[in-house]
């Protein structure tokens, strides 16, 4: 699976030969595998828009994506899109000619969304809400053109924890990123398939790869971000409790809304003394296998 070059894809091309990197490549591929086939997001012959920043992120998704679609698993058209939003000392050229080097199909789409957002938003405010929504936009315009039914993005397993938190810290709610859902308008699917993904486990591919990371100087360049709060207090419990990173995602998978508190998840009131309505409940919530 890893060593002749006739048999993989130019992505993988240089790649260590350690046995370490091969167990951290084959779980990264596992953990995809696994989150598209979970949450249903193969269509086959459809076109998928592969949202590529430059970030360790993006590049481990595209890696694994070709990975699967090079072994016949992910039966779907890849394209790879990079939005240059005008950020000062952008490296224009770095993608195009990466991608070309790989021989992945791609797209680069220039749209200065950095001035809009370094206009709107008011002195120490931070730019990440506004920045996304121009982003996505960009991104949803950029799918319909091109023919693609899924708009196919980078976050892993600690960025769907970190806005879970977020959501409970700062927004008075239960929510987080989804692996896939469809976007206001109806007409796309948004995939996170690096959903089950350690972020340090994207970082040492990347970096084995030795990808050319590209620094976001936007978003990237504010200091005490309420994410970035959030971030340290995971790694603080990392650090205190190996692995609870991973038990709190499980926790997200096994979700029982009669031990919660939003009536309209459950009918409490409706609850009886003796009913089995509760008993039928439970027993529908899918079980953390």
């Amino acid at each position: 699976m890893l060593d002749d070059l006739d048999d993989i894809h130019p992505l993988f091309h240089g790649a260590p030969s350690s046995a370490s990197f091969k167990k951290l490549r084959k779980r990264i591929v596992r953990q995809t595998r696994e989150a598209i086939e979970q949450y249903g997001m193969i269509e086959r012959g459809s076109r998928w828009l592969v949202c590529l920043s430059g970030g360790k992120d993006s590049y481990t998704l595209l890696a694994v994506l070709h990975e699967l679609q090079w072994r016949g698993l992910l039966p779907v058209e890849i394209l790879a899109c990079n939005l240059d939003q005008g950020q000062p000392n952008f490296p224009a050229t770095v993608l195009p000619e990466f991608l070309e080097r790989m021989k992945v199909p791609h797209r680069i789409e220039y749209q200065d969304t950095y001035s809009v957002v370094k206009d709107k938003v008011p002195a120490g405010r931070t730019y990440c809400a506004l920045c996304s929504r121009l982003r996505r936009g960009n991104l949803y315009r950029i799918a319909r053109e091109e023919g693609c039914s899924a708009v196919v993005l980078g976050h892993h397993r600690d960025d769907i924890l970190e806005t879970f938190f977020m959501n409970l810290f700062h927004g008075g709610r239960l929510a987080t990123m989804p692996p896939k859902l469809v976007n206001e308008e109806g007409d796309l699917f948004v995939y996170r398939p690096l959903a089950h993904v350690a972020e340090a486990d994207c970082e040492k591919f990347a970096n084995a790869m030795n990808y050319p990371i590209i620094p976001c100087d936007l978003c990237g360049s504010q200091d005490g971000l309420q994410r970035q709060q959030v971030k340290q207090i995971l790694d603080q419990w990392e650090v205190n409790s190996p692995g609870r990173r991973q038990v709190m995602f499980r926790a997200l998978m096994n979700i029982r809304p009669s031990h919660m508190l939003d009536p309209k998840l459950f009918d409490f009131a409706g609850l009886m003394l003796g009913s089995k309505e509760f008993e039928q409940i439970e027993t529908q919530i899918p079980k953390l296998r």
